[in-house]
């Protein structure tokens, strides 16, 4: 897995146990419905401004490494 898929996926891990589930519920493979992609695309945007936030955080020593054996 990638750094930037780990910050990703640890910022995900921080929110509220409703928000995990709805961000997990537009992964599931059950819920490929027309208005479950559009879900599934708002997801796919959050995390690539996740992910940019944690690239532009990296060099500046704000990020941590996640070891996802651990999570």
């Amino acid at each position: 897995m990638t750094h930037t898929l780990d910050a990703a996926i640890a910022k995900l891990a921080a929110l509220p146990p409703e928000a995990q589930d709805r961000a997990a519920g537009g992964c599931s493979t059950s819920s490929r419905t027309k208005s479950s992609g559009r879900s599934v695309l708002r997801l796919l945007k959050a995390l690539a401004k996740l992910a940019a936030e944690a690239r532009a955080d990296r060099p500046a020593g704000q990020t941590t490494d996640v070891d996802p054996d651990n999570l």
